[in-house]
């Protein structure tokens, strides 16, 4: 029974290892990519945390009456995906439902290109999702971001008076994500990698023994 020669064996598992990098690169970067298009599509199917439209007007919120018996604790979030800086100037506040409240968040673009952003929204808990109303927010459009640049950002929001009461923290959670990383950038990066452990194997295998 032949063999394969210990050279052409491992010029095959090279040529399978790079292609393997290849699609999970290419794979990587596709789920990445789909994540913000996905959010929407679920968000128009099921009308909850669109990010495009404002939750209430400001004249709207301005008619609310404000529960001054009541006191909610705001809690701020912020998550980032990818080479970005991104927190709330202030991790919690005290406000009453229907009271109009400003909050600042800063996020920095740490890479030297430009980027565009899209912040995602979330609540906890859960029931309080649809008494949490945005006037003003920086997720309701993609965000542009150049190199190095740092903005502050702000989100106008108002309480439901509705708000059950049994609520008594709301935690208001951001998740940043670039959406123009390169594919590319990506697989190309997989290609010199793989071909390092090529050359590394190939020269190993090709390399005399030394005598003992």
């Amino acid at each position: 029974m032949s063999t394969q020669p210990p050279a052409e064996a491992d010029r095959s598992f090279n040529r399978s290892m790079l292609i393997k990098l290849f699609v999970v690169a290419l794979m990587m970067f596709g789920f990445g990519f789909a994540l913000v298009p996905m959010y929407r599509a679920i968000c128009q199917i099921t009308g909850v945390n669109n990010l495009v439209q404002r939750d209430v007007s400001a004249r709207e919120a301005k008619n609310t009456q404000v529960d001054m018996s009541r006191t909610i604790s705001i809690e701020f979030d912020a998550n980032a995906r990818g080479l970005l800086g991104f927190k709330p100037e202030q991790r919690s506040l005290d406000v009453h439902p229907g009271e109009v409240t400003t909050v600042m968040y800063d996020v920095s673009n740490e890479q030297s290109r430009t980027i565009r952003a899209q912040a995602i929204p979330s609540y906890a808990p859960k029931q309080a999702t649809e008494y949490f109303r945005k006037i003003e927010c920086f997720c309701f459009t993609q965000q542009t971001l150049n190199a190095n640049e740092t903005k502050r950002m702000p989100v106008v929001f108002v309480v439901d008076p509705k708000l059950p009461k049994d609520v008594k923290t709301i935690t208001l959670s951001y998740t940043f994500f670039e959406l123009n990383t390169p594919a590319a950038a990506s697989a190309d990066d997989a290609v010199p990698k793989a071909n390092a452990v090529n050359n590394a194997v190939t020269g190993a295998a090709a390399a005399p023994a030394k005598p003992a």
